[in-house]
């Protein structure tokens, strides 16, 4: 067999360290997607799936995804969370079908092989047959025969699961300097107020580049320039957990005269003075958070401040050139009536048809478009030099750095040590069959 025939290895090396470049095949290659469902959503990682305000009473259940394995999370009788693959152990049918509800049970469609709220067998219908028709044999035990079951934590409302049970403490994963922000945002009980979601045709480091990326929103967001909600003259930053796979951008307003400044002149087409807002409302929010913020936790949690409009966004790979953003908007349980109208107006900022993020599929899907058939070549990393550490400043890549460098080492791609240093490519570290 010809080597063009053989499936391509995903053994990588980058060749620059740190991350300053990232080569197009991560992107494109399905043998990487397999090995990152393998090593990295089923690996030592806690992965956001839910909020807990989403299932409140006994009984309520969710259809989610963890990486692209359908599960369910849901609470037993007594309130405790429970999380197990939404896969029948009979014949591998989802078990649960809808995307949410309220129920004793979880019964398969297929041959109603019916599970407890814990993922336990409990119903097996004909199991000791039919008239003079044999059932199961008798030793089958519906005890061996529950549905797989998978690591569960919350904090602050937020939902995680995990595959391995050699995983750190939730709170450790998370690290004392994303705890801090997010026990400012769920400071109090939440109430979710909808949902929006988003199919983009591209690979969903893609988005997660995106989102540690904070120079690029006042240059792609005509929205952000203009109406001042973020500018890259602002005041803040970005801040790492201590492995860098987790971060926080933050904004703060300076004055508008400072702010656009530094855009007069140039030729930025995103500020744009002459417009202005038909619905000037739509701005017209309460004081509530000092500035900005998109939280990024490893790898498919992103939890979103603009204004007065709050939520989390959950990444769902749906193949190597296709993912899912689902948009789960909230506010506070004890908000009034007015506040709530605020939070849903200002939601029109943000989702699939948002003002200001519609162009991140967008600009997600132009560049899985552009790399097709160029997965040798690689991306430059370079704003803010090559260093992965907290700036304060918004103008960096520091955060995408910082994503990349967990995401090799936990895929097991090797760093540049052992590689030719004047090679400005990335290489496999295994040839395939000749």
């Amino acid at each position: 067999m010809s080597a063009s025939k053989e499936p391509q290895s995903p053994w990588l090396t980058w060749s620059q360290d740190p991350t300053d470049r990232v080569p197009y095949q991560v992107f494109l290659d399905p043998a990487i997607y397999e090995r990152e469902q393998e090593r990295l959503f089923r690996g030592p990682i806690w992965a956001y799936v839910g909020l807990e305000a989403e299932i409140p009473q006994p009984q309520d259940f969710k259809a989610t995804f963890l990486g692209d394995t359908p599960i369910v999370i849901n609470r037993d009788k007594d309130g405790a969370l429970h999380a197990f693959v939404n896969r029948c152990a009979h014949r591998g049918a989802l078990v649960c079908r809808e995307l949410r509800g309220n129920r004793a049970r979880h019964t398969c469609v297929y041959h109603q092989w019916t599970y407890d709220l814990k993922g336990n067998l409990v119903g097996v219908p004909f199991k000791n047959g039919l008239g003079t028709t044999a059932g199961y044999p008798d030793d089958f035990q519906t005890t061996g025969h529950g549905l797989q079951k998978l690591l569960i934590a919350s904090y602050r409302g937020l939902i995680f699961v995990s595959y391995a049970h050699e995983v750190e403490p939730l709170e450790d994963y998370l690290g004392p300097a994303m705890r801090s922000h997010i026990d400012q945002v769920f400071n109090r009980p939440i109430r979710v107020l909808g949902h929006g979601r988003q199919f983009v045709s591209a690979n969903w480091k893609l988005y997660a580049e995106n989102v540690r990326d904070p120079y690029h929103a006042s240059l792609l967001h005509l929205f952000h320039m203009t109406f001042g909600t973020y500018r890259s003259s602002q005041g803040g930053g970005v801040v790492f957990d201590s492995k860098a796979r987790h971060t926080l951008m933050q904004s703060y307003r300076r004055n508008e005269a400072d702010e656009v400044a530094a855009y007069k002149g140039t030729e930025i087409r995103t500020y744009q003075a002459k417009y202005t807002l038909a619905d000037a409302s739509l701005l017209q929010g309460r004081p509530e958070f000092p500035g900005l913020s998109i939280q990024t936790i490893f790898p498919s949690l992103v939890i979103q401040q603009i204004q007065n409009t709050l939520a989390v966004r959950h990444i769902i790979p749906r193949g190597p050139e296709q993912f899912e953003l689902i948009f789960t908007f909230f506010g506070y349980a004890d908000d009034d009536a007015e506040m709530q109208t605020i939070r849903r107006k200002q939601a029109n900022l943000v989702g699939p048809a948002g003002l200001i993020s519609m162009e991140d599929g967008h600009a997600a899907e132009i560049v899985q478009q552009a790399i097709v058939r160029d997965k040798d070549a690689a991306s430059v990393v370079l704003m803010g030099g090559r260093g992965i550490a907290n700036e304060e400043s918004l103008v960096t890549e520091t955060g995408i750095r910082g994503f990349w460098r967990y995401y090799r080492d936990l895929m097991g791609f090797s760093r540049s040590a052992d590689v030719a240093k004047e090679s400005t490519s990335w290489t496999h570290a295994s040839a395939v069959s000749q």
